[in-house]
């Protein structure tokens, strides 16, 4: 910033006739002066010009092609711009040195800071012009490109033991039939886990993908109907957890560990069929894997109670609608093995024939007349029953590939629900946890 006057100012003498200037004149050189890049060739017969000319030097060796040697500065001036006031002498420099030969030329031009020969260039003068190779340099290219290999492989490497880690952890949920696991698995669960991912059934020749998620969208505790519109609403201590390719629902057998549907999935005023693999902890007490009922009594059960002193498993209908006990029908079967080990329940009702049926791992364990069945309009219910007005018979374990139908199956199509399909020759009324 300033007053608003003009700083004092020196001017520069007016260069002596014949000269050039000092530093870049406004005006081509005269003939033989001039050190900056004039527009046009050094003069003929040497002395002019010490830029980079677009032509050969001047013959008779005095149109170099350098700077000019150093010699002492004028008496008050220096090598650029004089001293204010002094005049300049147009001899004071002396003729240009001799230009570089053409080897000199293709050699370049001497190093910067370099020692310098008598008579040559000094101190501060560019040094020698270095061609600069047009080749990439490959051998830093191949180290660079071989450290991102290291990179990446690296990352891919922390990848797989990172899913191995996880692997390994998420084993000790798996339940494998007779493995003590489960019940280690189960006692340290969080409340109400899910997975929202869905694996694709092995074998499957189908062009479109299954769609195998357990769990409704955006969702996680209600439980997919693969068939309908009847989620399963899970209690906070239920939870689905992946088994190799497919899906089960685990519970604790308390009050909180259950599910069931909105609204009556089952119409059991006419014929109808439930099926369940299910697998328990202990074939001990009353366990109940699937009912539907009312808020006084259930309808229908599937699971496990004692038979004449002895675990087997049952399937039970409510021909009253009181729930006593005198009007309840029973048919029971067993199986090699009753705890730690899944078995398939299929419980059928023939509404012509007044008959219920129970299967045992798709073969019949019994069957039994009965006047009717209660035609309650509570939800389907899984791991507990209504009886007496209150929740009973927890079921403590895990279950899959639970289906209900409108029609009462054959024993050939029941027989096809082993590998937890549903009936190819008919659509089931609802299916959870299919795999």
């Amino acid at each position: 910033m300033t007053d608003g006057t003009n700083p004092p100012s020196n001017p520069q003498p007016e260069p002596a006739p014949g000269n050039g200037g000092y530093g870049f004149p406004p005006v081509p050189p005269a003939p033989g002066a001039g050190y900056g890049y004039p527009p046009g060739p050094p003069a003929p017969g040497g002395g002019g010009g010490y830029g980079y000319p677009p032509g050969p030097p001047a013959p008779g060796g005095g149109g170099g092609f350098g700077p000019p040697p150093q010699v002492p500065p004028a008496e008050g001036g220096g090598y650029g711009y004089p001293q204010p006031g002094a005049q300049p002498n147009p001899n004071q420099y002396g003729p240009p040195p001799a230009g570089p030969s053409p080897q000199q030329w293709a050699q370049g031009l001497p190093n910067m800071g370099a020692p310098t020969a008598p008579g040559g260039p000094g101190p501060g003068i560019p040094g020698q012009f270095v061609p600069q190779s047009d080749q990439p340099d490959w051998e830093a290219m191949a180290d660079r490109s071989a450290a991102e290999r290291r990179k990446k492989r690296l990352w891919m490497i922390g990848g797989a033991v990172t899913v191995l880690a996880l692997l390994a952890g998420g084993g000790a949920f798996l339940l494998v039939g007779g493995d003590q696991g489960k019940d280690e698995a189960d006692d340290k669960q969080s409340p109400s886990p899910s997975v929202s991912a869905s694996p694709s059934p092995s074998g499957s020749k189908s062009k479109a993908p299954v769609d195998n998620t357990p769990t409704v969208k955006d969702d996680p505790t209600q439980i997919r109907d693969r068939s309908g519109k009847a989620p399963l609403k899970m209690g906070p201590d239920a939870g689905v957890f992946p088994i190799d390719k497919r899906f089960e629902v685990r519970t604790k057998g308390n009050e909180n560990s259950y599910a069931e549907s909105e609204k009556r999935v089952v119409d059991t005023s006419k014929s109808f069929t439930v099926s369940a693999r299910v697998w328990n902890r202990a074939a001990k007490g009353r366990q109940m894997a699937v009912s539907q009922g009312n808020e006084k009594s259930f309808s229908f059960e599937l699971g496990l109670d004692q038979v004449n002193g002895k675990s087997a498993w049952v399937f039970r209908v409510q021909t009253g609608d009181q729930g006593a006990e005198a009007t309840t029908v029973t048919v029971s079967g067993e199986s090699p093995k009753m705890e730690k080990t899944f078995a398939l329940l299929t419980g059928t009702y023939d509404a012509e024939r007044k008959q219920i049926a129970l299967y045992v791992n798709g073969k019949k364990a019994g069957e039994a007349p009965v006047p009717g069945v209660f035609q309650a309009q509570g939800p389907l219910e899984l791991a507990r029953s209504r009886h007496e007005d209150k929740w009973t018979a927890p079921w403590s374990g895990a279950m899959d590939s639970v289906q209900t139908y409108d029609v009462m199956l054959s024993p050939a199509q029941i027989d096809t629900l082993k590998a937890g399909k549903v009936d190819p020759s008919t659509k089931p009324t609802g299916s959870w946890l299919l795999f």
